[in-house]
């Protein structure tokens, strides 16, 4: 596209010459922005669709596998290793403290 423009005696000539290719691909940059957007949502649409299958399926295997025995816990060695399933428990009893009044 030729312009020309006339400042007092002198006329200016610009050539504005853009191809066809180059005119599409400053049209069309917003759609392919907006298309490569949509496609990286669609990724990570699948790939947490995915992610929740799995858990739902690992959960589900896990609620339904059997429960295995727990393994005892080792007695401690000692005079009192006869007695390894009773839980130990440690009673504290308060003492009276009295002040002596001088």
């Amino acid at each position: 596209m030729t312009t020309a423009t006339s400042l007092g005696d002198t006329t200016f000539f610009s050539l504005n010459v853009t191809t066809r290719g180059e005119d599409f691909l400053y049209k069309s940059s917003g759609a392919i922005v907006a298309a490569i957007v949509m496609v990286v949502i669609i990724i990570f649409t699948v790939v947490l669709i995915l992610l929740k299958m799995y858990n739902r399926k690992m959960r589900t295997r896990r609620e339904l596998e059997p429960k295995g025995p727990k393994p005892a816990s080792p007695s401690a060695p000692g005079p009192n290793s006869n007695r390894g399933q009773q839980p130990a428990t440690v009673t504290f009893t308060p003492v009276d403290v009295h002040m002596e009044n001088r």
